[in-house]
């Protein structure tokens, strides 16, 4: 096997990732503290085609270093949004028929690999602070919440993991390319 040099690999140039076709995804980050997990997200987001991030309440905004220096540049592709208050964007997201899931662990929570995502819907993820989750508030606005099963002995996977696993989870069941 041969290692694929980065001109091999046929990524999308900056233009022709904004003209192309998004996967019906928005992300919202919940008070998420750390602008390495912020970076490590928009990095991911890119990768998916997802449609936007929404930056929310103590939430970094581009640019900034420690940001630029995970995303690699995808603050340039992705496009993102400040909000303050989460709660009312969420308000407005449902109101405009976006389906918001909290990524969050929930007495009705359901399993990951139990959701079936319809491609034609437009969905909003939302991800929390890395200690205290995502806000009960906003929990509660949620259509659904989706938990992540995990089996060893930690209470959570980091934020930008756990973006990670969901994004890629929504975009192969929703076949989108």
């Amino acid at each position: 096997m041969k290692k694929l040099k980065n001109s091999e690999l046929n990524r999308l140039k900056l233009a022709d990732f904004k003209s192309e076709q998004k996967t019906p995804i928005i992300i919202i980050l919940d008070n998420v503290r750390s602008l390495n997990n912020i970076g490590s997200v928009f990095r991911t987001a890119d990768a998916f085609l997802i449609k936007q991030i929404y930056l929310c309440g103590i939430t970094a905004q581009p640019p900034h270093k420690d940001i630029h220096k995970t995303a690699l540049g995808a603050t340039d592709s992705i496009d993102w949004t400040y909000v303050e208050n989460t709660e009312k964007l969420v308000i407005q997201l449902k109101k405009e028929g976006v389906k918001v899931i909290s990524i969050e662990q929930v007495a009705s929570a359901t399993l990951l690999q139990d959701f079936e995502p319809n491609p034609i819907q437009e969905y909003a993820l939302v991800f929390g602070n890395e200690v205290k989750g995502v806000q009960q508030k906003v929990v509660d606005l949620s259509d659904v919440c989706i938990e992540i099963p995990q089996f060893g002995t930690k209470h959570s996977f980091n934020i930008s993991v756990s973006a990670g696993i969901v994004m890629w989870d929504f975009f192969n069941k929703m076949e989108l390319k």
